[in-house]
């Protein structure tokens, strides 16, 4: 039995990173995948640095995989960061399986009699060519995204040029509660997950507080 990592994102913590965990492990269960943990996000796909994701490569080994429901939940990074990742998960010995794209699993699991080494070196060039084609189309789709934000604003400063976008604002009463958290006498024996679990945030937000109180300071992510 293969044994699986199942990673779910979403890109804000008013998304429910963990929509899709039910059929994700449906899809685990049908495969005959042994689910070893399940680690979510609420980042954005953009940034190489989540730290769900980290701590899954860290506890990944060879042999094992990361399951994620589309390509867009793993990526919609820069090329340049794309290859990072891949270069990681390869290092680690990790096969990616992506529910909706069958070529990343079907190869996986020969039929009776096996395939020749020809066939399966075959599918795992197509599949790999699919699943970069599928992360360049996620990261096209953001960065069109954002510019169609920025039209929306900047048409709305050409019909009203005193018009301001209104700025996000940090929340004064949860940063408080975090930052009470951080430097409680419980902090050391709380994770980042249970410290945002305890101040209803997002784990990206405490990681955020965290940098700024170390004397880092941060850019709010969007």
């Amino acid at each position: 039995m293969a044994s699986a990592h199942l990673y779910l994102r979403a890109s804000t913590k008013d998304q429910d990173a963990y929509r899709a965990q039910a059929s994700l492990k449906a899809f685990a269960a049908q495969r005959g995948y042994e689910v070893l943990a399940v680690y979510a996000d609420n980042f954005t796909g953009t940034k190489l640095q989540r730290p769900e994701l980290h701590k899954l490569l860290a506890c990944a080994e060879a042999g094992q995989i990361l399951c994620v429901e589309s390509v867009d939940r793993l990526s919609r990074l820069s090329q340049e960061d794309w290859e990072i990742l891949k270069a990681t998960i390869n290092s680690k010995g990790l096969r990616l399986v992506v529910a909706d794209l069958p070529t990343s699993w079907q190869h996986f699991h020969d039929p009776v009699g096996g395939t020749s080494d020809i066939a399966t070196s075959v599918m795992r060039v197509i599949n790999s060519m699919l699943i970069d084609l599928m992360a360049t189309m996620a990261r096209i789709d953001q960065e069109k995204r954002v510019e169609r934000i920025k039209q929306g604003i900047a048409n709305k400063k050409v019909a009203d040029p005193s018009w301001k976008a209104p700025g996000k604002r940090r929340n004064v009463e949860k940063w408080e509660r975090v930052e009470k958290l951080l430097k409680g006498q419980s902090a050391s024996s709380m994770t980042i997950k249970e410290i945002a679990l305890a101040a209803n945030v997002g784990e990206a937000t405490v990681y955020r507080i965290k940098q700024v109180l170390s004397g880092v300071d941060v850019p709010i992510q969007r």
